[in-house]
């Protein structure tokens, strides 16, 4: 059902930072905001609609299928009330249908359906200025049809962890030329974007601020003369705005960030605020600290936010490492899959996204155990549909 322009559903994807195509036709179904995606196929001879495929697809990673035939093999056997809400008939899509339906889909045209309806499909979350993470993550065991590696962008919603968008790499390119069309589908207005040192370009900032958000961008040799500016700051009479402690993962991390005000002839655009961030971190079996100093740079300035928010920010953009790349590794054995030809890897990382976003959205808090309890009981899919 369509919802108006006065619907709370419109409320909360203005505040969780997304907006569809056309905001005045939300979809609440799964299976309404699939439907939008073309279908790659010539009509005749289709058997199976697209819209099922996908469907059945999501549902299928959801319950932890990493490949097409686990996805098949997923489809087999589900119960009545869930091939009918699917929309399956008495057959199930054989293998070689879905792998050709999933490498010829178009991945940006899902990534859009899948990211609109997240964003419906999501609660509110605390009334705060939004942290959105960019980074890239290349799928290992994929090729593309150069041989390259797929590399995919994704932009994760540091607070919520929901992933806001993501978009292919062309191997001709590299990250620096997606940035800007990957955050064009999303609604970044305040918010703050934390990037790696790749995407410090003068570009980048400008880009950002005639959006309305706000930056703050890492700074290593790539910017050599902004390096060396950073560097000299005399940030040993600096006192530190925010210190961290973590252990977890085989090791134990401290953090120490500091933060001052960016004097005349800092060679970047809009720069208000310097940041030194230090690493420390030793193995749990050793006793040998490793010490590192990198450098960060934003146009928020102290009047606009409070130290320690822009010490989360920092801190929190590497979130997107062990709360989606490392889970779509072990979990979904993403660098060990071997889907390479066509959309496929593209398409299975939207997937993986979306079983991801939509586990935590639902308040699981271990994604593989949230996997294997839908794959128990496949209709525990469903309520997850709407």
């Amino acid at each position: 059902m369509s919802a108006c322009s006065s619907s709370p559903i419109l409320d909360v994807v203005d505040q969780f930072g997304l907006l569809p195509a056309n905001p005045n036709t939300v979809p609440v179904d799964l299976l309404d905001a699939l439907a939008a995606v073309p279908d790659p196929r010539a009509r005749r001879g289709v058997r199976h609609r697209l819209v099922t495929v996908l469907a059945i697809g999501v549902c299928a990673v959801l319950a932890g299928a990493c490949t097409f035939t686990a996805i098949t093999e997923w489809a087999q056997d589900l119960p009545v009330g869930v091939r009918v809400r699917l929309g399956l008939g008495r057959v199930a899509p054989c293998e070689s249908t879905i792998r050709r339906i999933l490498q010829a889909v178009d991945p940006d045209a899902l990534d859009a359906a899948v990211s609109a309806w997240l964003a419906a499909r999501s609660v509110a979350w605390p009334p705060t200025r939004r942290m959105i993470a960019i980074d890239g993550k290349t799928a290992r065991g994929a090729r593309g049809p150069d041989g390259r590696a797929v590399h995919l962008l994704a932009a994760f919603d540091q607070i919520s962890g929901v992933v806001l968008g993501q978009s292919a790499v062309d191997g001709k390119t590299n990250e620096i030329n997606a940035f800007t069309p990957l955050l064009d589908r999303i609604d970044i207005t305040d918010a703050i974007i934390t990037a790696d040192a790749l995407h410090t370009q003068h570009r980048h900032a400008d880009y950002l601020l005639g959006r309305g958000a706000h930056y703050l961008l890492m700074v290593k040799r790539n910017q050599p003369s902004l390096h060396r500016q950073l560097r000299a700051l005399p940030w040993a009479t600096i006192p530190a705005m925010d210190r961290t402690h973590d252990k977890g993962h085989g090791r134990i991390e401290s953090r120490t960030v500091k933060l001052t005000t960016v004097t005349a002839g800092i060679r970047f655009p809009h720069a208000h605020l310097a940041i030194q961030i230090t690493r420390r971190r030793r193995s749990l079996n050793s006793h040998q600290w490793h010490t590192e100093t990198v450098y960060g740079i934003t146009n928020l300035s102290w009047t606009d936010i409070q130290a320690d928010h822009i010490a989360d920010a920092a801190r929190g953009h590497w979130g997107i490492e062990n709360r989606l790349h490392w889970i779509r590794d072990v979990v979904f054995a993403e660098d060990h899959s071997q889907i390479r030809t066509g959309s496929g890897p593209a398409v299975m990382a939207i997937l993986r996204n979306l079983a991801v976003s939509l586990h935590r959205l639902t308040g699981a808090t271990n994604i593989a155990a949230a996997c294997r309890h839908i794959s128990r009981h496949p209709n525990r899919v469903i309520p997850l549909l709407i």
